[in-house]
């Protein structure tokens, strides 16, 4: 009997996409013979367990179902087949892209997505004005969203999450965007908040070493499936001989 204490369990995955390219403009308006080819399948029958407390790392080119499977564990995608389970722990997601309303400033958007985080307004309202000295936006912070590069944009979506905390963090690439400074304090934030033996991390990244520092254990996906899943420096190895 297994009797490990897991964080995140997710069986038989499956996530389809309409694929629109494929349908001609009567079948987009009116829905018709909307056919098993107009749909893509961007993650294929996963499955996998995280421990309570470890970090996984999820590496795999461009287009291999990466991130949809992230965005999917934190609520953002619905699974089409499969369940995912997490036991009850909060869970919060740090992507560029994700989760904010452009027409709205970025204090405005702290609020927004602390709330969608689960916290109550007074504790978002305590930790505001930390969330706004980590993330380095100036004035900008009170200008809408919309306004901001993604550099800023990343920033705030960093700050949000690191001071915030959850019981499950899931990061989407967040680390390497940003100027050279706002990348080492990140980074040395995430090196402080994985340390806390009660949170579970799943990192995505391209960057092999920060994926080798950080991580107990590495998923390599490949078109939608799972290609490898095990020790860190034996499936990195193994995806650099694959893309070399």
């Amino acid at each position: 009997m297994d009797e490990k204490n897991y964080s995140i369990e997710v069986e038989n995955l499956h996530i389809r996409y309409r694929n629109i390219k494929k349908m001609s403009i009567k079948q987009q308006l009116f829905g018709k013979k909307q056919n098993k080819n107009n749909y893509f399948e961007a993650v294929r029958g996963v499955s996998f367990k995280v421990e309570k407390g470890k970090i996984l790392g999820i590496i795999g080119k461009n287009g291999s179902g990466k991130s949809t499977m992230l965005r999917a564990i934190a609520g953002v995608f619905n699974a089409d087949e499969g369940t995912i389970d997490l036991h009850g722990n909060s869970v919060s997601l740090m992507a560029i892209g994700v989760g904010f309303q452009k027409e709205l400033t970025g204090r405005e958007n702290i609020m927004l997505s602390g709330m969608v985080l689960g916290f109550d307004e007074k504790t978002i309202q305590e930790k505001s004005s930390e969330i706004i000295e980590f993330a380095e936006l100036g004035d900008f912070i009170d200008m809408p969203v919309s306004t901001y590069s993604s550099g800023m944009h990343s920033k705030l979506a960093f700050a949000i999450t690191a001071i915030l905390e959850t019981d499950i963090m899931l990061v989407d690439e967040v680390l390497s965007v940003g100027d050279q400074k706002f990348k080492k304090k990140s980074y040395k934030k995430m090196k402080e908040l994985i340390q806390d033996e009660n949170r579970t991390v799943v990192i995505v990244s391209h960057n092999i070493s920060t994926l080798k520092e950080l991580c107990n254990q590495v998923m390599w996906m490949h078109d939608g499936k799972i290609k490898m899943l095990g020790d860190t420096e034996e499936v990195l190895t193994k995806y650099e001989e694959f893309m070399s």
